[in-house]
């Protein structure tokens, strides 16, 4: 007999649930986006690698003109760097056009 007792009580209390849902006022106002957005990342991301690309060429040039301090090891480290940060750019661009002709190519 218990669980009958339990068994109202759960529906009772499911139902003042409902109501006090259906009661409560809806929100239409969409909410704000306070996250960043997919092409300021992808936009941060290539600055970035432009960053990184520089700091290898402005060290490959001081390197070469024998400026005391530049380790061949790092200049070697820093061009490493900047190819890796490139060719992962270019991975996600290539997925990101591959993604659009998807879209596109979808029938509607």
């Amino acid at each position: 007999m218990s669980q009958g007792i339990e068994f109202n009580r759960l529906m009772l209390d499911m139902r003042a649930m409902q109501m006090d849902a259906m009661s409560a006022p809806k929100s239409t106002a969409v909410p704000e986006m306070t996250g960043s957005s997919f092409s300021d990342m992808f936009g941060q991301a290539i600055n970035k690698v432009n960053d990184t690309q520089q700091a290898s060429t402005q060290l490959a040039s001081a390197f070469e003109i024998g400026k005391s301090g530049v380790d061949l090891t790092d200049v070697m480290i820093s061009s490493q760097k900047a190819s890796v940060s490139f060719q992962a750019l270019t991975q996600v661009r290539n997925k990101v056009v591959q993604a659009y002709q998807d879209i596109m190519q979808m029938p509607v």
